[in-house]
């Protein structure tokens, strides 16, 4: 039987949460990486990075960079271990990070640039929806057997 384009309903299949959770720490990746790009157009970032000042954390010493680097490299991490970690142990580090992060973003967004500002609003859904998810994780109805097994 030969069907026509367009006609009926799309296939679609059921995203395991891990894969969810993955997913939404790529994309706050790929939000930080462009926000932090663009941020380097902002007048005045070159010069400052020039003269050794990580605006608004002061002076650019080892400390300050390992400091920020954590900060950016658990997200990153965040995108294997929501995969390879038990989901009991995934739920709660993808609820804690989750949250985390959305308050790092709502902490840093104030007075900063409309392009800041719009990819920390965007930062803030999918960290929330992370929380929303792990939050929300299906559980396993246990099998039942009359012998026990």
């Amino acid at each position: 039987m030969n069907r026509r384009a367009g006609s009926g309903t799309l296939e679609d299949f059921q995203v395991p949460v891990k894969v969810k959770l993955s997913a939404l720490w790529t994309a706050v990746m790929f939000c930080y990486v462009y926000g932090d790009y663009f941020g380097l157009y902002v007048p005045g970032q070159l010069q400052g990075m020039l003269a050794g000042k990580m605006v608004p954390l002061g002076p650019t010493t080892q400390g300050v960079l390992l400091g920020t680097s954590i900060m950016l490299a658990i997200p990153g991490v965040m995108v294997f271990l929501s995969l390879a970690l038990k989901p009991a142990v995934s739920r709660w580090a993808n609820l804690a990070m989750g949250t985390l992060y959305t308050l790092i973003m709502l902490a840093t967004m104030p007075g900063a640039w409309t392009f800041y500002i719009f990819f920390g609003v965007v930062e803030v859904m999918l960290t929330t929806l992370v929380v929303w998810h792990a939050w929300r994780w299906p559980r396993q109805i246990p099998k039942f057997s009359p012998s026990g097994d």
